[in-house]
């Protein structure tokens, strides 16, 4: 039996598109004689399609779609992933569920039991949950089909209150009573850096726990904030991986069946170096955002500090240096390299460019606003000014040439509103919003690992916002590598204030910087959509209170 592994890129609601994507694979499989070719969770409206599911149009289209795909599969079987009509009254509207296709009809169907609720998922708001648990025979096996968490049922979690999820039913362990001979597991599982590992060692700890080979499919690219990393995995009955298709890039692999059960194991050790892995999941979510929304070019306020050049090479690593260009808006506080380290970097990656003084702007500001500020001392509303000054001109030139103006802010700043609403918050796409200052550093010298790109000026100056004579950004807050410490503490881990702590940590300083976060919280709900690259991100999955007193 010769099985098919696609791993693509889908587009939420483009169903031509995503019937192109699918046809042409199971096309590519028939090719390769394959038997069975095996998609993603919801390949067929694109995950996560959100509201869109509340509207029987959309669910009328993906049942036409789920019919066109059918019609392709004579003389191959596959299996996709698409909201299916509950005919039962009591329950929600819609499962999540597996399709089997099969000579232009559904043979077979497993609907989602475990629905999670969690972070960025909100499954249970629009799927009843599955209740049968049964295989599907095929070729003389039976195969144990499931979704993304179904297999999922003990997994570990990075926070304090929440170490490990334990659900009431384990649908794997329903299946097992069936005896199957392979599970295909289909996913749609956004990029965590930190769950890289753990998530492997969920589809070995299977594999070993009931002794049959795991065939785990993902799906690639991205979609608004989330991306999806791919490496579909495959892993034989002793808890190898056999085989794992490649990071954010689309792949269609075919092996049989004997080959999981009697080869080698291809790797059982995966190189998951953060950085780069990083560095690939932001270029995709970048590429994709644009691609996906039918725009071609961005802007970025560079100012010669780190953030910027970072965003700045990403994007044009993601888009291409003639669809990205830079303005640089220097006042009387910017300091002379600065300019010329943002003018070194653009040159580098052969960039438009163009420099605008906001002197006379700010000039004009502070005679108007004279005499109501008489008698006032000098704070940051200045500050304030300046950064929304650079917004109305980054702006103008996004409306007048159809650019995105691309966000420079990392988590750090978002985390403790070191940001001006309106102003340097302003933007298309938060790229950095999930990349804590620390770890812009690495990623700036993952950029530079085999020629200067970006300025070692950049890299080592220490990081200021200008506004002011002097300024640094220590004069505000933390030093980062504190800073970063009780933020990831404190966000991603979710441990309580008392039980921060660390080298240069202090319970004053714990308790300033969680004020810091409380009471910013009116920011967040402005900021664009951040790229997630981790297991708490601001945005889908970040859900506070506005108005809370804790």
């Amino acid at each position: 039996m010769k099985i098919t592994v696609a791993q693509l890129n889908y587009h939420i609601g483009n169903f031509a598109g995503n019937t192109d994507r699918i046809c042409n694979a199971i096309r590519k499989a028939k090719s390769e004689g394959s038997d069975l070719v095996v998609f993603s969770e919801l390949c067929i409206p694109g995950y996560p399609p959100l509201d869109l599911l509340d509207r029987l149009d959309f669910i009328e289209k993906c049942n036409r779609t789920v019919d066109e795909i059918s019609k392709e599969c004579s003389g191959i079987t596959a299996i996709i992933g698409s909201p299916v009509i509950n005919k039962n009254p009591k329950g929600k509207k819609l499962f999540n569920s597996a399709l089997v296709l099969s000579e232009g009809r559904i043979i077979f169907s497993a609907n989602k039991a475990l629905l999670p609720t969690y972070d960025i998922f909100d499954e249970y708001r629009y799927f009843e949950p599955g209740n049968s648990f049964s295989v599907f025979p095929f070729k003389g096996k039976k195969i144990a089909v499931t979704i993304c968490e179904d297999l999922w049922d003990e997994q570990p979690f990075d926070n304090e209150f929440e170490k490990k999820r334990l659900y009431p039913v384990s649908p794997m362990e329903e299946l097992a009573k069936h005896s199957p001979d392979i599970i295909i597991n289909i996913s749609a599982s956004p990029f965590s850096w930190s769950k890289i590992e753990s998530k492997t060692e969920i589809f070995r700890s299977k594999a070993v726990k009931y002794k049959i080979p795991v065939i785990t499919v993902n799906q690639t690219g991205a979609n608004t904030e989330l991306i999806f990393d791919g490496s579909s995995t495959i892993v034989n009955s002793k808890g190898e991986i056999f085989r794992r298709l490649p990071f954010f890039e689309e792949a269609v692999e075919t092996f049989t069946f004997e080959e999981i059960l009697n080869a080698p194991a291809h790797e059982n050790s995966i190189n998951t170096e953060s950085v780069g892995l990083i560095y690939k999941a932001l270029v995709t979510g970048i590429r994709d955002y644009f691609d996906k929304t039918n725009f071609r070019s961005a802007i970025i306020g560079l100012s010669g500090g780190i953030d910027s050049a970072l965003c700045l090479c990403l994007a044009v690593e993601a888009l291409g240096n003639k669809n990205v260009r830079a303005l640089m808006m220097p006042s009387r506080y910017s300091s002379d390299h600065s300019v010329n380290d943002a003018v070194a970097l653009s040159e580098k990656l052969n960039i438009q460019y163009d420099i605008i003084s906001i002197e006379k702007s700010f000039r004009a500001f502070e005679q108007e606003l004279e005499p109501l500020f008489r008698g006032k001392e000098t704070d940051v509303t200045e500050e304030n000014i300046q950064a929304r000054i650079r917004t109305v001109l980054l702006m103008a030139v996004s409306n007048k040439f159809g650019c995105i103006l691309l966000n420079t802010s990392n988590k750090s700043e978002a985390a403790v509103g070191y940001g001006t609403l309106y102003g340097d918050m302003a933007g298309g796409l938060a790229v950095l919003g999930d990349v804590y200052k620390t770890d812009i550093y690495h990623l700036a010298n993952y950029i530079n690992r085999d020629e200067e790109i970006i300025p070692l000026n950049i890299i080592t100056k220490l990081p200021s916002a200008e506004l002011r004579p002097g300024q640094v950004d220590t004069d505000s807050l933390p030093e980062y590598r504190i800073l970063d410490s009780i933020l990831y503490q404190y966000i991603d881990l979710q441990k309580p204030a008392e039980r921060i702590s660390g080298d240069g940590i202090n319970k004053p300083t714990v308790e300033r910087v969680i004020r810091m976060i409380n009471s910013n919280e009116y920011k967040r709900y402005q900021a664009p959509p951040v790229l997630r690259i981790s297991s708490k991100s601001f945005g889908a999955g970040w859900i506070m209170p506005l108005v809370a007193k804790y």
